[in-house]
């Protein structure tokens, strides 16, 4: 099955790259949101909000899982080719690099054209942060750094965890990853019902956002800097980040394009003192948001061979054990 695993997870990294999510087309992502929307209205409120949060994650996660499965088993009822093709759809809905790219050259044309006000409003559809103020360099960092983070929490994680366990686990994950989206904020509305779906976030990302941000660096020599300070920058700074997994990709991007993320942030008018990540080597411009996109395109390629190469390996390893065990 790994191999089998393994084909879907390319096809589907081929349909996202040339055809992405079309706005107009139906998609899981919608459906798993209105389905926490509905249990967080009714739910999230009164005594043990806590305890009813990871009733809703556990449904909400359960629900997703069998849904793919039965989709994925009947695929391969019929045939492995009918299995494999159900399994890339799926999985493709998981990720999400052509958007990521998309949203992130939505703000760097106006950007690079002086329009700061245009690129202000773009750049306020893919960050929380307040924006009405921003100069480029806080317009570009904004932008740098969702595609940093995102290149885990979009694209390589549901790969990763498609290698695992198939389209139902991938998409276990884009359910864990939209539950924390939408409820797993430290305020006082979700502090304790999205406490469960945030946590679970956080064990599923841990470990591919590491793997993310050692293969950026693999893949993308340094501007102005040795791989050696490079990869000291990584160590020393993805773990300022409030968030244990966020870090990883900031700190590698900052350290291969010469520049320092993280600084001040307003949230509806709140300030936010965010770690740093990186040394300020160059400023910031607009045009470092290209090269955050070719470093996003080459971490994901260079993330596809780890898993061909890792599930290879693990098949032929079962292979072997299983052989030993019969013999």
């Amino acid at each position: 099955m790994i191999i089998y695993h393994l084909i879907a997870i390319t096809i589907a990294y081929l349909i996202d790259m040339f055809i992405g999510d079309p706005p107009n087309w139906p998609h899981p992502v919608r459906w798993i949101g209105k389905m926490i929307t509905f249990f967080e209205k009714r739910l999230n409120k009164g005594k043990s909000k806590q305890l009813k949060g990871v009733g809703m994650l556990l449904f909400v996660l359960l629900s997703v899982y069998i849904i793919a499965l039965v989709l994925v088993e009947t695929g391969y009822g019929i045939h492995p080719i009918v299995g494999v093709l159900v399994e890339s759809i799926i999985i493709s809905t998981t990720i999400a690099q052509k958007s990521l790219k998309g949203a992130a050259l939505e703000v760097y044309r106006p950007l690079s054209k002086g329009g700061l006000s245009e690129a202000r409003t773009k750049l306020s559809y893919i960050v929380g942060r307040d924006t009405e103020s921003l100069d480029e360099g806080e317009i570009a960092r904004g932008t740098i750094e969702t595609v940093a983070e995102n290149t885990s929490d979009g694209v390589t994680a549901p790969m990763f965890w498609a290698l695992l366990g198939g389209a139902p686990l991938a998409m276990v994950y884009r359910a864990a990853n939209t539950c924390d989206s939408m409820v797993g904020h430290m305020n006082n509305r979700y502090i304790e019902f999205g406490w469960a779906s945030a946590k679970w976030d956080d064990v599923m990302n841990w470990l591919p956002s590491r793997l993310t941000g050692m293969i950026m660096l693999l893949g993308q020599r340094p501007d102005s800097i040795t791989y050696k300070k490079a990869w000291t920058i990584l160590f020393r700074d993805a773990k300022k980040h409030p968030s244990p997994n966020s870090g990883w990709g900031e700190a590698a991007v900052a350290a291969i394009l010469g520049i320092q993320l993280g600084g001040i942030n307003y949230y509806q008018g709140i300030v936010s003192n965010r770690a740093k990540m990186g040394d300020p080597i160059q400023p910031i411009q607009a045009d470092h948001i290209i090269q955050a996109n070719h470093i996003l395109s080459k971490t994901v390629f260079l993330f596809l061979l780890l898993l061909w190469i890792g599930g290879i390996l693990l098949d032929l390893a079962v292979a072997w054990i299983e052989s030993t065990i019969f013999i």
